[in-house]
């Protein structure tokens, strides 16, 4: 009998997980673009911010795998109470409290992002152990 209820249980969590979840709304889509230069480069070499998935100028259909790869350099470690993902709007939107869950010192493996059509840039700032940061930007292309 316990058995069951485990087994039951484990596909209950699994559709959990594998549900839809807005990185992106609508409302946040339809907010005007930041204007302005960005600044994302820093004096000393901070962690690397890779994405992983979507490909780089690939367009996808949502709801997709949102993965990107943080790598520390000498010997540091990512600090991943420091990751902020921020929404380039007008005003800026930060994307961070929704994928907290996603985020450790490997990257952020956000699972099943929902965002609407369109092009999206990012901004992820990440710190390392020796507190050096790096702003890094990104754009996810979505299609319909």
């Amino acid at each position: 009998m316990s058995n069951r209820i485990i087994f039951v249980l484990s596909i209950a969590c699994a559709s959990v997980n594998a549900q839809a979840a807005p990185l992106i709304t609508p409302t946040e889509a339809a907010l005007p673009a930041a204007s302005g230069a960005m600044a994302t480069r820093g004096i000393t070499r901070g962690p690397a911010v890779k994405l992983v998935s979507p490909q780089a100028d690939q367009a996808v259909k949502g709801p997709f795998d949102w993965k990107v790869q943080f790598e520390a350099r000498g010997g540091e470690k990512i600090d991943p109470s420091s990751v902020k993902v921020t929404y380039v709007k007008s005003p800026f939107v930060d994307l961070t409290p929704r994928i907290q869950s996603a985020i450790s010192a490997d990257g952020i493996n956000f699972s099943k992002a929902e965002v609407p059509p369109g092009e999206h840039v990012l901004r992820i700032t990440v710190k390392d152990s020796a507190g050096r940061e790096t702003n890094s930007t990104m754009t996810l292309k979505v299609e319909k």
